[in-house]
């Protein structure tokens, strides 16, 4: 542990008041204040607020202090470890690892953890951070070769999960709680990733012609209902030539020259076209009543 600034500022004082009263000549009183200093030096220690120390007396267990000023038995107690109970992260990686479908991948992951028992990450390990780094790359390892790799690419939640469940099974023994793994990278060969590009790409272009053919089929049936409707109604089929004809002068804003031929053909031209569209609309027009 660190100096503890209070027991330094006991410990100056002290020591201070000691040289004071062996300079004045009283040798007894000045020798138990620096004697004092030096015990308030070694016995008072302080702890952060994030900070448990464990302490052993004459080598054994004797409980863990802090946070906040704590004492302790000169030569007789010591403090062994100072355990930081923050939520912590450690980074590990599995390289070149098959997946069930023997598909070499890097995976990236990172693990929160936290000490949740002091006592036993002291004494039950003899490293516990160093610990945590291997069974979590040997857990990533295992979980890599019992899912494919399409598992581990679409349902990447689920193998957080999984991961998390089986690296908290091993820390548990060590006072230790994994709150959470995420995966942050999964690579992949170069040459599965083109193919599985191609085969993303071929998928979308079948997509798409399905969709062109769904609607060129369903305008030739709308082709083929209008068919129906104009050869029963010529008037009907007369109106839509002059529609077209409109329709193109107005987006071009240019004239255009109709045959007379064309114009014949329609009925609709001079007298003669109106007197046939007279003579279909009166066809069609209810008879009156006698």
């Amino acid at each position: 542990m660190s100096l503890n600034p209070i027991a330094v500022t006991i410990a100056a004082v002290l020591a201070l008041a000691g040289a004071l009263l062996l300079a004045a000549e009283l040798i007894v009183a000045g020798v138990v204040l620096v004697v004092l200093a030096g015990v308030v030096l070694a016995s008072l220690k302080m702890a952060q607020q994030w900070e448990r120390a464990v302490v052993l007396r004459a080598g054994k267990f004797a409980g863990v202090r802090g946070p906040g000023l704590f004492a302790i038995v000169p030569i007789l107690d010591i403090v062994t470890t100072v355990i930081d109970t923050r939520v912590r992260t450690t980074q590990f990686v599995a390289e070149q690892t098959l997946t069930k479908d023997t598909v070499p991948v890097d995976v990236d992951a990172i693990i929160f953890w936290v000490v949740r028992d002091v006592e036993r990450a002291a004494l039950e390990v003899a490293n516990y951070g160093q610990a945590i780094a291997w069974a979590a790359q040997t857990s990533l390892r295992e979980m890599i070769g019992g899912a494919d790799l399409a598992t581990l690419l679409s349902n990447r939640p689920a193998a957080d999960e999984e991961l998390r469940k089986t690296i908290d099974a091993k820390t548990e023994p060590w006072g230790i709680t994994v709150n959470s793994v995420e995966i942050r990278d999964i690579k992949i060969p170069a040459e599965l990733q083109n193919a599985m590009s191609r085969e993303a790409q071929a998928e979308r272009e079948r997509h798409a012609r399905v969709i062109l053919g769904s609607a060129e089929a369903e305008v030739a049936r709308k082709f083929v209902e209008a068919a129906e409707t104009y050869a029963n109604n010529p008037v009907a089929l007369h109106l839509r030539g002059m529609n077209m004809l409109y329709e193109s002068v107005k987006e071009r804003g240019t004239t255009i020259i109709v045959p007379a031929s064309a114009v014949d053909s329609m009925n609709l031209g001079g007298i003669a076209g109106l007197t046939a569209l007279a003579a279909a609309a009166g066809s069609t027009a209810p008879a009156a009543p006698g």
